[in-house]
């Protein structure tokens, strides 16, 4: 059998481990530093964009366990490890609380088993899976232990529909919302290239020269993923935008290329 280090292919950029070295972590390679520092030259604004994107994905989660008394969250695209992560954020609200995180690149995989320890009254767990491939989440031993279906569940899509090119976006989100009951909520970031189009621009031609193509999405697009469902305020802002705290005051609109919105299943 092989363990998740086999799998760890180092002659390629992860968008997740580029993300975790360009938020100034350790776990990446020397392919994932340079791809990061090639995005970086491109657009110096990058590490501000994705660390707001992160704190949206803190804000959104914190909300829906606080106001929407949500209790069992599933994280698609978790990323490595980077603290707080969304159980230590909803768990602090309610500790019973669950969550399942998917992602498929092998160093997630072995970060998270060892750290993605939950409280003692909650429960994680970590799903080796691709949302390209819906079936193999919502089938997964992980996923029914965990999610029960009769309960609203709190599905996060952060930092990652950038990476998923239309038409597979609506099908994908589509899919993992189906099995979850009315009144649960889905938490979604969007690329956009509306504010520093030209920046932003080169950022996803050097994404595409590493093998990483990404779409971007105007705002009528973004809103669009959103049909069927009823917005929550502040509807679909860029991510600084979305219930702020007093530490996003100074962002620049044109250092955030991202749109964040969550949405009540009805």
């Amino acid at each position: 059998m092989h363990s998740a280090g086999d799998r760890i292919d180092t002659s390629t950029a992860h968008s997740a481990r580029v993300y975790d070295y360009i938020l100034g972590g350790k776990d990446h390679y020397l392919v994932d530093a340079e791809a990061g520092d090639a995005m970086c030259q491109h657009w110096p604004a990058l590490p501000v964009h994705m660390l707001e994107n992160r704190r949206f994905m803190h804000r959104a989660g914190r909300s829906l366990a606080q106001e929407h008394g949500v209790r069992q969250f599933l994280d698609i695209g978790t990323g490595l490890p980077t603290a707080p992560n969304l159980h230590e954020v909803v768990q602090e609200v309610a500790p019973e609380s669950r969550v399942v995180y998917v992602d498929n690149d092998p160093i997630v995989l072995a970060h998270a088993r060892a750290l993605l320890q939950g409280s003692p009254e909650g429960a994680t767990a970590y799903i080796d899976a691709d949302m390209h491939d819906p079936d193999a989440i919502l089938d997964s031993p992980e996923f029914r232990a965990l999610i029960d279906v009769n309960e609203p569940v709190g599905l996060m899509v952060i930092g990652i529909l950038h990476f998923i090119l239309p038409p597979d976006d609506r099908r994908l989100v589509q899919r993992l919302l189906e099995p979850l009951p009315s009144g649960s909520f889905l938490a979604m970031t969007i690329g956009t290239a509306d504010f520093a189009p030209e920046e932003v621009g080169r950022v996803a031609e050097e994404y595409t020269r590493q093998g990483m193509p990404m779409a971007l999405r105007d705002l009528p697009t973004a809103t669009s993923l959103f049909d069927g469902m009823d917005l929550v305020d502040p509807g679909v802002t860029q991510v600084h935008k979305w219930r702020p705290g007093p530490e996003q005051d100074s962002i620049d609109d044109r250092a955030i290329a991202m749109y964040g919105a969550v949405a009540r299943k009805p």
